[in-house]
């Protein structure tokens, strides 16, 4: 759907904020807007609002109406989600924060599915994952299942040291995609993978520095 150019990763950062605002125009019953007003909600300019749509295609607004809410809706869960192909998804990590992040891929809401948990601890094997139907498995049986399920993905809630250890066996096993809360930077060590990192303390950390300065 692109124009055959490698889009920029911040492109592909901001393709989530249009689709959660364009959502609620659309619930709101707004069926148009210019890249001018899309632009001042997103803290952007209309220039690059128009710019990253291009990125995707002829995607042009009407003259005095602007773009269709529908069209952008439409373009923009074909690029985010696919065309209803849930990715198969692992997670690693049981623990309070594993509980936490799994909600959003367990749900078949997001463009993934969540198939399998895998923990160490033998009080949590056997039992089903927060209130979805995934069982948690010991993780031992990471390999079997990666082999005859071929997950896609691996969500990592564990500490850096285990992540470390487990990336490459999870590479090897054929993971194309780690959605990251460890502080283990694997990118370094595995170039060719796709890492989204997500770390909380330094977002905390870039909170307290804004209220703390205002030089930002």
């Amino acid at each position: 759907m692109n124009n055959g150019s490698k889009v920029s990763l911040p492109v592909i950062k901001r393709l989530p904020k249009y689709y959660r605002y364009l959502n609620t125009l659309r619930e709101s019953g707004v069926t148009s807007i210019s890249s001018r007003e899309l632009a001042a909600h997103l803290g952007a300019t209309a220039s690059q609002v128009r710019q990253d749509f291009n990125c995707f295609g002829d995607v042009n607004g009407r003259q005095g109406i602007g773009y269709n809410v529908d069209t952008l809706l439409a373009m923009l869960e074909s690029l985010l989600f696919g065309e209803g192909d849930l990715i198969p998804a692992i997670l690693l990590g049981s623990g309070r924060l594993g509980k936490a992040v799994s909600r959003f891929i367990s749900r078949n809401t997001n463009g993934y599915k969540l198939t399998a948990v895998f923990d160490s601890n033998p009080d949590e094997v056997g039992k089903h994952m927060g209130d979805s139907d995934v069982e948690i498995l010991h993780i031992n049986e990471l390999e079997a299942f990666c082999k005859e399920n071929h997950p896609r993905v691996a969500v990592l809630c564990v500490p850096r040291e285990s992540a470390k250890q487990l990336t490459e066996q999870l590479v090897d096993l054929g993971i194309e995609g780690f959605w990251n809360f460890s502080h283990y930077d694997m990118s370094v060590d595995y170039p060719d993978v796709v890492v989204e990192n997500v770390h909380l303390g330094d977002s905390l950390m870039s909170l307290g520095y804004r209220l703390r300065n205002d030089n930002y």
